[in-house]
């Protein structure tokens, strides 16, 4: 079998590695600029850096020539990010807000507050699909740490009870967050990576980067054209193959200035007495998801959206999932699934541009699947 592998030039493979903690920074350095200074010439070889960071493999590669110091800076913006979100580490400024549940409201700093803005608002838009209290759950559960476990059901009984976005309180004035109930807990791991990926994206406009690949542990943006100079500036970009090593593409879309974000049950899980654990918890049973879903990717102008919608989307299974993606065609939003029988299901608007790769076992699924 010939397997399609990442990274040739002009080809990014959209993988997955959750974040435990899934718009426009209002920080000096990420916000919007009426001033941006005139990008570099595009060269063939990019300037590239790839760490670790929040428990995945994070990428940057800049086309732009003599920019090493804006990858840098990039850097810093997301370690300053990741250091605020994190729900693993003591001090953090999500910490200090669950430490402070049912007792008193937190003052969080100008990079955290959109950032829990937006976790709020798919909370409230996603039908129930997404939470951002989800952190009872996640952490009972743990899923991707070493003292992952499968809880009693009155264990998950009693901490979903505890998952309740509308107990969240936000004062935009005061800039603090409230919990209303003692054991509440904020994770926002199913959109931290997109909106700091926004950021990135904005920085490096604000700093003369034109072309360039963001990818956050699978959480990929592709900004301007592609250096390999064709006639519409599409980057090929490639879905993961959920049952592959990361890298390896099942089908492509042409895109650029997109977003692409996949989530999946394949890279983090517990596996216990012979039964496999996704991490992708559903918020109104406190387990998770129970759907013939292996994968779902969103691709959105703005990465913020695509980590949200992916969560919201994978919860609502096949079918639904695909009728609410459908109906976000008009803001240039679209979707492709993967389920565990290796069928392939592509929203309406990106029927005429996803190519199924041939020598994967994929194929399409019949649209009676959707009805």
């Amino acid at each position: 079998m010939k397997l399609r592998k990442l990274v040739q030039l002009g080809l990014a493979v959209a993988m997955v590695v959750p974040l435990t903690a899934c718009g426009t920074s209002t920080s000096s350095k990420g916000a919007a600029s009426s001033s941006r200074p005139k990008p570099t010439k595009v060269v063939q070889t990019p300037s590239e850096d790839t760490q670790f960071m929040m428990g995945t493999v994070v990428t940057l590669r800049v086309y732009n020539k003599g920019k090493d110091n804006v990858i840098d800076g990039a850097f810093k913006l997301l370690k300053k990010e990741a250091k605020e979100v994190t729900v693993n580490q003591k001090g953090s400024e999500i910490d200090k807000i669950n430490a402070a549940a049912g007792k008193h409201p937190v003052t969080v700093s100008k990079d955290l507050y959109p950032m829990l803005k937006a976790a709020y608002y798919y909370s409230k838009n996603s039908d129930e699909s997404f939470d951002m209290a989800i952190g009872p759950i996640t952490q009972l559960w743990h899923i991707g740490f070493s003292d992952a476990k499968v809880p009693t059901q009155k264990e998950i009984d009693t901490n979903v009870k505890l998952v309740d976005y509308t107990k969240v309180k936000l004062n935009d004035q005061k800039r603090t967050v409230y919990l209303e109930k003692k054991g509440m807990q904020l994770d926002l791991g199913g959109i931290a990576k997109g909106y700091m990926a926004d950021q990135v994206k904005t920085y490096f406009l604000n700093h003369g980067v034109s072309t360039a690949i963001i990818d956050l542990g699978g959480n990929i943006y592709v900004l301007g054209d592609s250096p390999k100079g064709t006639k519409s500036g599409n980057w090929t970009v490639g879905i993961q193959d959920p049952k592959a090593s990361r890298g390896t593409a099942i089908g492509s879309v042409p895109e650029k200035n997109m977003s692409i974000v996949t989530s999946g049950i394949y890279e983090r899980y517990l596996k216990k007495n012979g039964k496999v654990y996704s991490h992708l918890m559903d918020p109104k049973t406190g387990a998770p998801y129970q759907n013939n879903l292996m994968g779902v990717s969103i691709i959105s102008k703005k990465s913020t959206d695509g980590d949200a919608l992916s969560t919201a989307t994978f919860d609502k299974g096949l079918k639904d999932g695909m009728k609410y993606i459908n109906g976000k065609a008009d803001e240039g939003i679209g979707a492709i699934f993967i389920t565990k029988d290796k069928k392939v299901y592509v929203s309406n608007n990106l029927k005429k541009k996803f190519t199924l790769f041939g020598d994967n076992g994929y194929k399409y699924g019949p649209t009676s699947d959707l009805k």
